[in-house]
């Protein structure tokens, strides 16, 4: 039954595991990239107005969002060297900052997307790209990931229910296949 399993089986195992998991892989990479839409579109004209000239105050929210609660998103503008101007973001009762590398990045390529962590229980995705003009600095817009993260765990729930189901009906078949041409 061994020698059964290791030279019918499982090669269709494995294929049978391929198919389980990759549409997780492939949703999870959907919705992940996908959450980045809102915030990119919102740095770049932020960007914009700021390089045109309005004021910080006119592009960043007098209303805070709580990062760690809502859903909303959140912009944190830095001056040049990194530091925060202005924020809607508040984590804790303060504004939240940002790893310096980001900024040496951001400097090289004009932006960067990433997944950011401020404390373990809080995940944002956020886009940092940096403006030029009189007063340059840098613009981070961002939002929670807990809802995307949701979902990308329901498919995950069914990738794992549906992965024994086929490795059983695969196993099944095979016997069942060998048996009847044998």
């Amino acid at each position: 039954m061994l020698k059964f399993i290791v030279r019918y089986w499982l090669p269709i195992a494995i294929l049978a595991t391929a198919i389980a998991w990759l549409p997780y892989v492939v949703g999870q990479q959907v919705l992940r990239q996908s959450a980045n839409d809102p915030q990119i579109q919102m740095a770049q004209d932020i960007a914009a107005k700021l390089e045109a000239g309005q004021q910080i105050q006119q592009v960043v929210p007098a209303e805070k969002v709580d990062i760690a609660k809502s859903l909303a998103p959140y912009i944190i503008i830095f001056d040049a060297n990194g530091h925060p101007v202005a924020s809607s973001a508040q984590l804790n009762g303060q504004t939240p900052t940002i790893p310096s590398g980001v900024f040496d990045d951001v400097r090289q390529t004009g932006e960067d997307r990433i997944t950011w962590q401020p404390q373990p229980d809080v995940r944002s995705a956020i886009i940092v790209t940096q403006f030029r003009g009189p007063a340059p600095g840098f613009v981070l817009v961002g939002r929670s990931l807990r809802e995307v993260e949701q979902r990308e765990n329901g498919i995950m729930l069914l990738s794992l229910l549906v992965w024994p189901m086929l490795l059983v009906t695969t196993l099944l078949a095979t016997m069942l296949f060998f048996k009847v041409t044998s």
